[in-house]
């Protein structure tokens, strides 16, 4: 790992406080393998991780052990921990997991109005990136977009499951040679479905969701198994 991710880890010491714990640092990596930081195939050490978080080497591995849970991290047997490479599978069926969950939701919304403030403010996040042609913040503004959406159903466990998923998704994004291309059609699909729900017609919502995802899992899993496919 290179000693400007280590330094970085370095400053998420501050986070931990005196109360240290496995769940903290596995919320540490986790967002740190989120923005790419860790991409997928790096092999984590866990002496300069904790050395750099300043952990003992029992909370470090109890940490790599709930990330392995999550699937974003892999033990590879005599080699060590590894922040996991997705297959075309893994990829469809994330997306097949994220059109039950999301269409789901907006499904089983109630009558309108809907409380679309944050899922409308993700959107106009995204167009801000956009416009500073900032594609991994277009990005991480889509991925807002979607927990929020999903946050519309006030459900903890369902919050907790969409972040999971999308986490682990993000393995596949940050493979993907051009981030534009991926994201940046879904930026104006984003403001339909939040429109549309403005207007009280979750039925017409939830058909433009369905076809927003299929889209976008055949767009992923295109440039995705083109990268893949160079580096066999």
């Amino acid at each position: 790992m290179a000693t400007e991710e280590l330094n970085a880890l370095a400053d998420d010491r501050a986070l931990l406080g005196r109360t240290s714990t496995a769940e903290r640092v596995a919320d540490i990596l986790r967002t740190r393998i989120a923005e790419g930081f860790f991409p997928p195939g790096t092999r984590l050490s866990e002496d300069s991780i904790g050395s750099a978080l300043g952990v003992s080497r029992n909370t470090l591995r109890e940490a790599f052990r709930l990330l392995t849970h999550e699937r974003l991290l892999e033990h590879r047997l005599n080699k060590g921990v590894f922040v996991r490479v997705l297959s075309i599978d893994d990829v469809e069926d994330i997306y097949r997991t994220r059109r039950m969950i999301e269409c789901s939701v907006v499904r089983s919304l109630g009558q309108p109005p809907f409380a679309l403030d944050r899922v409308a403010a993700a959107v106009e996040g995204g167009q801000r990136a956009a416009k500073a042609r900032d594609w991994k913040g277009v990005s991480t503004a889509n991925i807002h977009f979607h927990r929020e959406l999903v946050a519309l159903a006030g459900s903890e466990r369902t919050d907790e499951l969409m972040r999971s998923v999308l986490a682990e998704l993000r393995l596949a994004f940050h493979v993907v040679d051009d981030p534009r291309r991926l994201h940046e059609p879904y930026l104006a699909r984003n403001a339909q479905i939040v429109r549309t729900l403005a207007d009280g017609h979750r039925d017409e919502a939830e058909t433009l969701l369905a076809d927003y995802l299929d889209d976008s899992r055949d767009g992923l899993v295109e440039a995705y198994g083109q990268r893949v496919a160079r580096e066999a």
